[in-house]
């Protein structure tokens, strides 16, 4: 009887580890792209239709690293849900002539504005103003990454503790294209809207990029976003070691040629 029931829950098991395992397709064309332009990373493409995911480099797709400024997206909806401000054109910053790191940072704004230039103040005293306790509530609630904020709640993005991995971003993003995360869909149309970079008669291209340059050993660069198009939702992200600054445009290059290599846009 003892064998019988261990024979049964191993089958299970392996069942359930089966139904876990992740659909990864590694792309050869997409790895070109990587060994074309000298830079380690990944690069997936997420179909919830096909539940599959498509890209380069499957392990280092699932390791965690800090968001960066691709949260904004997240602290957004965040700031919008909570109440810090009212809708996405509400001047919540005032700028006081303090020193800031990039000129198109020194002004007022809201979050149209602050999501385009991605204006780490802005973002910050956001932060500051949805508190510790709140903020951690939120991560809960978006089970984002390893869901860890700290005590610092206008750096947890920036130098940790909070990680994501590129699969994970997919996923959310994912959600957030679908207005399937838990926020009215009013804040995740208003954040939807925000974060449009370009727009053709086939395609809508949603993103963010980001930059994670304090408290580790190599800086990661990111690209994420989901692109519209015809009816359907195909979220993706790009991580790559990133030391130096030149190599920033290469976060949405070489996505872009990875997602035109895949016939997305």
């Amino acid at each position: 009887m003892r064998k019988r029931v261990f024979y049964i829950l191993s089958i299970f098991l392996i069942l359930s580890l089966q139904l876990l395992a992740l659909n990864f397709t590694e792309n050869k064309k997409i790895k070109e792209i990587f060994e074309k332009n000298k830079l380690e990373g990944t690069f997936v493409l997420y179909d919830s239709e096909n539940n599959s995911f498509t890209g380069y480099n499957k392990k280092r797709a699932e390791v965690q690293f800090y968001p960066a400024s691709t949260f904004k997206i997240y602290s957004s909806l965040i700031a919008l849900n909570t109440g810090a401000v009212k809708n996405v054109d509400d001047i919540f910053y005032k700028y006081n002539g303090e020193k800031v790191f990039l000129k198109s940072w020194a002004q007022d704004s809201n979050l149209r504005y602050a999501i385009k230039v991605s204006q780490v103040p802005a973002y910050q005293l956001l932060a500051r103003k949805i508190g510790v306790k709140k903020m951690q509530e939120e991560i809960n609630k978006l089970n984002f990454g390893n869901k860890k904020i700290g005590k610092e709640v206008d750096q947890f993005w920036l130098r940790g503790p909070l990680k994501i991995s590129a699969i994970e971003q997919c996923e959310l993003l994912t959600k957030l294209a679908n207005s399937e995360l838990p926020y009215s869909k009013d804040i995740q149309k208003q954040v939807q809207e925000i974060t449009i970079l370009e727009k053709t008669e086939d395609w809508t291209l949603h993103g963010k990029t980001g930059w994670g340059t304090s408290n580790i050993k190599i800086p990661i660069g990111w690209f994420v976003g989901w692109i519209e198009k015809d009816d359907r939702i195909y979220s993706f992200a790009i991580n790559l070691d990133m030391k130096e600054s030149k190599n920033l445009p290469k976060r949405e290059e070489m996505a872009k040629e990875a997602l035109k290599t895949l016939n997305i846009i």
